[in-house]
């Protein structure tokens, strides 16, 4: 790149013709009583320039960015342009840029990683939080149940914190006789088994209108109640023959603190069984060396003994030429209280267990505020006559929470390997094929009934279905 000076008359002069280089365009310039340095740069295009009075028109650029030019004096100085930028005249960028430079990953990926740990952080941090306000609104609830409780009971000695007040007392007075139950007992330390007979009852207390009552007998050791035990149930009688026997596993040490309890309930379809009386039994005090049989009064049912989670009625029906089963949810009532506010959010879940593996599920919608939630709904399943023989319906009611784990109220579940009251639905609903059978069922602990089906832990592979 060179420079030309020009020698101009003291008249104007106007260039009529332009100058062009390969790739680059000259414009005209117009000079008035002055001296003008043209400037050329190799395949790029002459900027403007202003000496004293005189002006160029502005260029245009094509392929590379034009070259600056600064006058003093009426000298032009020309720059060269480049493909490279010029470095600007702030400061050194800072150590965290420096850092940023170092990583090799480009910066909107860089910023989107370090979003990413914050969001994690900041959920892990939140979890920890709902998960201590849980805690603390259990220790409250259970804490609010101990007053409620207490408040109850008069005395001040430890027999009025075992035995409540007369006038809590459910199911009458004890100068009301409520009859007479006959039991046998034997345990097998090789074996550690204790074997529990139910043999008869006599003179038990009318709980029907008629006059009679449907007794069965219940029965269960504490304080492990992993087992629970029905007889049949005897229609219209007051003194009933069982002649049914059923096995405890427990071993000696255990035996020692567990307390043996038999409750005769008397049979309702369509509403909550009524107790007539129970024994209970303390096995540290019993002779082992011989066989035990013996009459003994029924007592008053403990009322604090066990928690009541609350009834639920619902309808089965099964189709055998349809291979359709159909479950109707009607209702529940008097369901336990979960929410600090004494109420609960209800809904059912419906499953069925095919060997001991979770099958099929479904579940109703949602009762806001309420311990007596009524749904209605209907769900059908295809079952096979086949499966209809092994498979095992689950009931379970739940309460439902916005921020934390949903709590499980009760579940019970029925099938030909129930017992009692399930399973005499079960079979009702077996004999009366293309019929819906209604009935109301006691919630039981959730962990009673996941002990009983002891079912098998499965994984299920996303995006596949498969499960192993």
């Amino acid at each position: 790149m060179s420079t030309h000076p020009l020698t101009m008359p003291n008249k104007p002069l106007l260039a009529t013709q332009s100058h062009s280089h390969p790739n680059s365009t000259a414009a005209p310039i117009s000079v008035n009583n002055s001296t003008t340095t043209s400037t050329f740069v190799n395949n790029s295009t002459t900027a403007s320039i202003s000496i004293n009075n005189s002006t160029m028109a502005p260029m245009p650029v094509t392929h590379k960015p034009a070259a600056a030019v600064f006058v003093t004096n009426n000298t032009a100085t020309p720059i060269s342009a480049t493909n490279s930028t010029v470095p600007a005249t702030t400061a050194a960028p800072g150590f965290y840029s420096d850092l940023l430079d170092k990583i090799p990953l480009p910066r909107w990926a860089t910023y989107a990683i370090l979003a990413l740990i914050l969001l994690v952080v900041f959920i892990c941090l939140l979890c920890i939080c709902v998960k201590c306000c849980c805690r603390k609104k259990k220790k409250r609830k259970k804490k609010q149940d101990q007053q409620i409780q207490l408040k109850g009971l008069n005395g001040s000695t430890t027999t009025a914190l075992v035995q409540p007040d007369m006038d809590d007392m459910e199911y009458g007075s004890a100068d009301n006789p409520r009859g007479r139950l006959l039991y046998s007992l034997e345990y097998s330390a090789p074996k550690s088994e204790l074997a529990v007979g139910i043999k008869q009852a006599a003179a038990l207390k009318a709980m029907d209108i008629g006059g009679t009552s449907d007794p069965y007998v219940k029965l269960y050791l504490l304080p492990n109640k992993s087992q629970t035990y029905e007889t049949k149930v005897f229609r219209k009688t007051l003194q009933p023959v069982f002649n049914e026997h059923f096995k405890f596993q427990i071993n000696q040490a255990e035996l020692t603190e567990s307390t043996l309890v038999m409750q005769v309930y008397d049979f309702n379809r369509f509403s909550k069984h009524d107790i007539i009386g129970e024994l209970r039994l303390q096995l540290s005090s019993v002779d082992w060396n011989h066989v035990i049989e013996e009459w003994k009064d029924l007592n008053e049912a403990s009322k604090f003994e066990q928690e009541n989670l609350g009834d639920i009625c619902f309808s089965l029906r099964y189709v055998p030429t349809a291979s359709k089963l159909t479950v109707v949810v009607l209702e529940a009532k008097n369901l336990k209280r979960m929410d600090q506010g004494g109420s609960s959010d209800p809904y059912v879940k419906v499953q069925l267990i095919l060997e001991k593996k979770k099958w099929k599920k479904k579940k109703t919608s949602v009762k806001k505020r309420t311990l007596n939630p009524y749904f209605n709904e209907s769900f059908t399943f295809e079952v096979s006559f086949d499966q209809i023989q092994r498979v095992q319906l689950v009931i379970s009611v739940w309460d439902h929470d916005k921020v934390s784990r949903n709590d499980a109220i009760g579940k019970i579940f029925l099938g030909c390997a129930a017992s009692g009251n399930q399973l005499r639905h079960w079979a009702d609903m077996l004999s009366n094929p293309r019929r819906p059978v209604a009935q109301w069922h006691t919630l039981l602990p959730a962990e009673q009934v996941d002990a009983t089906l002891a079912l098998k832990h499965t994984i299920k592979i996303p995006f596949t279905g498969k499960t192993f």
